[in-house]
């Protein structure tokens, strides 16, 4: 049987279907983490610019598509996998009707095989409440608890988390 989303890796001219599926899995999934303030604030700049500036600077992304829907919302989430240095970073986010479909788990994947492509031996997130569970039934462990300064201001609790890929 043949999967209901299809993993590829984001172009350009993915950027604004990105942005609408990264707001749609905060306003839908974020609710239930933090206050609705927070939750106005952390989607409130997101935008296809976003993307674009952290493809130039050598982001990359995977998108999971639903083969039905042309539009931007048959973007069902994304991934990506960035470098700074010797550090490698990586985020999935996925809508909150694509939630719990194996979505997440497929982004995750495409993500982490493009860092050991890339010569990585771990990967490091600074996770949202929401995504905890998630990253830690992926093998990813918890370092530490803190914050991220919101562009209003306001902080935004988070937990920092790492994967050991030589396991």
């Amino acid at each position: 049987m043949r999967a209901p989303f299809d993993i590829r890796r984001a172009e350009a001219p993915d950027a604004e279907s990105i942005a609408a599926a990264h707001r749609d899995s905060i306003r839908s999934i974020g609710p239930r983490y933090y206050e609705p303030a927070i939750v106005q604030d952390w989607g409130g700049r997101v935008e296809a610019g976003m993307y674009l500036r952290a493809m130039a600077r050598g982001e990359v992304f995977f998108i999971a598509v639903d083969p039905l829907d042309h539009t931007a919302s048959g973007v069902l989430g994304f991934s990506s996998h960035g470098q700074h240095g010797n550090e490698h970073g990586i985020s999935v986010y996925v809508r909150g009707s694509a939630a719990r479909r194996g979505v997440g788990t497929a982004l995750l994947h495409a993500a982490e095989a493009h860092a050991l492509e890339s010569g990585a031996t771990t990967l490091d997130i600074d996770a949202s409440l929401a995504a905890v569970d998630f990253y830690k039934r992926h093998g990813f462990v918890e370092t530490g608890r803190g914050s991220h300064r919101l562009w209003s201001g306001r902080s935004m609790s988070c937990a920092f988390m790492r994967k050991d890929l030589r396991k």
